[in-house]
């Protein structure tokens, strides 16, 4: 541990920390395979050793949050995780968690089990310090997730929970913790209602924010009172994935796990920069996720972090890839866009746009091409039809014509 570091792993070279994540690869999926039930059948027909590259990590079907609920609830009698975890109730899982759906997550015993130690030591906290979190401690894992960290950097931590706010300001001013841990919001309530009650929080100097957008008018507001926020991106499932650092430039990828960013809907990776899903594969042999669709929108930051951490950088997130709409009584999916554009080779990029008024809306499928050989708008016609079962108009576009926006269906339609 450095003053600007967590550990040496933050500053290795780029080509160093790729050999390692592939390295690994083959041993977790075939730990996957032979420990957890659900990717014994996800990756039947799959060869772990063989999965030593990216290109042949993207030949794995992609496991989205929608199907894991859907393997859970199909086998609630008799495994609540649906076959992903690989430990059972007892000393090596002290505890479970649910978030909506419900899903049940389970917790591991090793150290740092959800990896938000780094994060931490980005935002600024370090051993020896108090640490405030205001993170839910039932159900949902975000505050057994964020108090792990902080045990492994060597913090205390006050479970100070959600709500209460007035209690939250009396701990503060009589603890004196060094920051806070939480959501944004709840972090400008507690700092409003301090300065109601007229009680000083001179301690609170930093804070690690997450689960809710953290805009830079907050993130101002909020160092115009002495607070320097940082914010990080971390789901139930698979724990930490991006954190923030002192340069402010995007989000720094954790070193346990594996992105990728694809077309939403599909599995197939983005050129770099292009806006897409997140595909993450996570190292954690407990619960072994592989190319797990977090369903949320980001894009790759091209070149290094200033604050020399070498780890690829995430614009953070940019919305949700999960675009399904419904037109004319029928539900239309990204994926079957992608399905439409994949028959042509000449396609190089597709956005089906939806508008009119509800009950009498139109799909236009606007394409990027370099080359429109005669009679390519009328297939792709047909096969907006054959596809959805519903028609469509065509619009041929340049590449490079279509937002980057991560939007495979556009819905413009007035709801007024």
């Amino acid at each position: 541990m450095t003053s600007l570091h967590m550990d040496a792993l933050e500053t290795r070279l780029p080509a160093e920390r790729e050999a390692a994540l592939l390295a690994a690869l083959p041993a977790q999926i075939a730990h996957a395979r032979s420990a957890s039930p659900a990717f014994a059948e996800i990756l039947a027909d799959i060869d772990p050793a063989g999965i030593t590259s990216r290109a042949a990590l993207a030949t794995l079907p992609v496991t989205r949050k929608h199907e894991l609920l859907a393997r859970q609830q199909a086998r609630r009698a008799t495994d609540v995780f649906g076959g992903f975890s690989t430990l059972g109730f007892g000393a090596g899982m002290p505890r479970v968690f649910s978030s909506p759906g419900p899903m049940y997550e389970p917790e591991g015993t090793r150290r740092d089990y959800w990896r938000m130690a780094r994060a931490l030591f980005a935002a600024g906290f370090r051993p020896g310090e108090l640490v405030h979190n205001c993170f839910s401690y039932h159900f949902v894992p975000a505050g057994s997730m964020m108090e792990s960290g902080a045990h492994a950097l060597g913090c205390s931590v006050f479970p100070g929970g959600t709500g209460q706010t007035e209690q939250q300001v009396q701990a503060m001013a009589e603890l004196k913790p060094a920051g806070y841990i939480g959501t944004p919001s709840f972090l400008k309530i507690i700092v409003e209602k301090a300065a109601e009650m007229k009680v000083a929080l001179p301690s609170v100097t930093k804070a690690l924010l997450s689960a809710e957008a953290f805009p830079p008018s907050l993130r101002d507001w909020l160092a115009a009172r002495g607070i320097a926020g940082y914010q990080c991106y971390a789901t139930a499932d698979l724990g930490l994935i991006a954190y923030e650092t002192e340069a402010r430039e995007g989000l720094v990828l954790d070193e346990g796990v594996v992105v990728e960013i694809v077309r939403p809907g599909t599995g197939d990776p983005v050129a770099e920069g292009e806006v897409g899903e997140l595909v993450v594969t996570t190292l954690n042999p407990d619960y072994p996720l592989i190319r797990f669709g977090t369903g949320d929108l980001s894009a790759v930051l091209p070149g290094a972090c200033p604050s020399g951490r070498t780890n690829t950088r995430i614009k953070g997130w940019m919305g949700r890839a999960d675009q399904t709409t419904k037109v004319r009584g029928m539900f239309v999916h990204p994926a079957q866009v992608a399905e439409i554009a994949r028959r042509f080779p000449e396609v190089v990029k597709a956005r089906l746009v939806v508008s009119g008024e509800m009950a009498s809306d139109s799909m236009h499928l606007q394409v990027e091409t370099a080359s429109a050989p005669a009679g390519l708008v009328e297939r792709l016609g047909d096969a907006i039809r054959d596809v959805t079962k519903l028609r469509g108009t065509v619009q041929l576009l340049a590449p490079g014509s279509l937002p980057n926006d991560g939007k495979v269906i556009e819905d413009a339609r007035s709801y007024q």
